[in-house]
C-alpha cells in the first residue's frame, strides 16, 4: 500500500491516529518532568486539502470534515488542534503529526522529527519554523534506535511509514525489539494501515512474539465486512500506553467510531491488549 500522506491527509486515519495522540501525551504530562517526542516518519507538517492530491482522493470528506460537523465534546481537543493552523472556521489546511505534537509541548518538553524524503524534509522546516523542533533527514528505523535511550526519563517515539516497501512490517518488528531492549520503559506508537483482517492477524502474531508486555492494539475498521481491495481502516500499536489514558480511551473511541462511521454501517473500534 501506498500511503504518501498528501493523498490522505485528514482522512479517517488521521482523526483517530492524531485524536489518540493528543490523549495519550496529556496523560504523559499528568506528571511534570520532561518528555522527549520522536517523528521517525515525519512528513511535510503540514497539508492543503484543497491541494491537487487531497482533491484526488477527497479522502478528509470522510474524516476531519466529519469529525467537525459532530458535535461530541471528546473530539473538541482534535478540533482545537485542526483550527489552530487555520485562519477560519472550517479547515483548509490540515497538520500532521509534528505539529500536532509541536502544538503540546510544555517549555521542558523536546521534539524530534524525521523526514527521509528531501523534497518533504525541507517542506517540514519550513512548516515547523517557529516552533522549537529539530528536524533530521535521515533512515527511520536508523534514527528510531539511535535516539534511544533518550535523554528526558521519559518519551514517546511515533512510526508512522507509508507502507510503501514489501519489508515495512518486517523491519518495524525488527526495529521495535531492538528498541525495547534499549528503552523498555519508553512509550511507542506505530500506526499501520487495514486492508484485510487474515494479513493484519498475521502481523499482530508476529507482534505477539517479541513478548513485549503492555502492548496496546486500537484497530478501527469503517466497515461491517471487508471491502476487498480498498482501504478498510487503520489503527495504532501502542506500547507501555500510561493508565490514565487507557482510562479515558473507550469513551473517545466510541465517539470517534459513531463521527466516523461510513453511512450504512456502524464500524468498529477496539482496544485490546496483544499480551495478557
Amino acid at each position: 500500500m501506498n500511503y504518501r500522506h498528501s493523498f490522505h491527509a485528514g482522512n479517517s486515519a488521521d482523526v483517530v491516529k492524531h485524536s489518540l495522540l493528543i490523549a495519550l501525551i496529556r496523560a504523559l504530562q499528568q506528571k511534570p518532568g520532561a518528555l522527549t517526542l520522536i517523528d521517525t516518519h515525519a512528513g511535510c507538517g503540514l497539508y492543503d486539502l484543497g491541494g491537487e492530491q487531497a482533491q484526488r482522493t477527497g479522502e478528509a470528506v470522510h474524516g476531519v470534515v466529519r469529525a467537525f460537523a459532530d458535535a461530541n465534546p471528546l473530539l473538541d481537543d482534535y478540533r482545537a488542534a485542526v483550527r489552530a493552523v487555520n485562519a477560519g472556521a472550517e479547515p483548509q489546511l490540515y497538520p500532521g503529526s509534528p505539529q500536532f505534537l509541536a502544538q503540546l509541548l510544555r517549555p521542558q518538553d523536546v521534539l524530534i522529527l524525521n523526514e527521509k524524503h528531501p523534497e518533504d524534509a525541507r517542506t517540514l522546516r519550513s512548516a515547523m519554523r517557529g516552533t522549537p523542533a529539530a528536524v533530521h533527514e535521515r533512515d527511520a528505523y536508523e534514527l528510531w534506535l539511535a535516539m534511544l535511550p533518550t535523554r528526558t526519563a521519559r518519551g514517546v517515539v511515533v512510526v508512522d511509514p507509508p507502507y510503501e516497501q514489501t519489508d515495512e512490517r518486517t523491519r518495524i518488528a525488527t526495529t521495535l525489539a531492538a528498541a525495547h531492549r534499549k528503552w523498555a520503559h519508553g512509550v511507542t506508537v506505530i500506526w499501520y494501515p487495514l486492508k484485510d483482517r487474515e494479513t493484519h492477524e498475521r502481523w499482530k502474531h508476529q507482534l505477539h512474539r517479541l513478548g513485549i508486555p503492555k502492548f496496546l492494539s486500537v484497530e478501527h475498521w469503517l466497515y461491517d465486512a471487508d471491502q476487498p481491495g480498498i482501504y478498510n481502516g487503520a489503527g495504532l500499536f501502542i506500547v507501555n500506553p500510561p493508565y490514565a489514558f487507557t482510562q479515558v480511551l473507550p469513551p473517545l473511541l466510541d465517539a470517534l467510531r459513531a463521527a466516523l462511521a461510513p453511512e450504512g454501517h456502524r464500524g468498529e473500534i477496539t482496544a485490546d491488549w496483544l499480551n495478557g
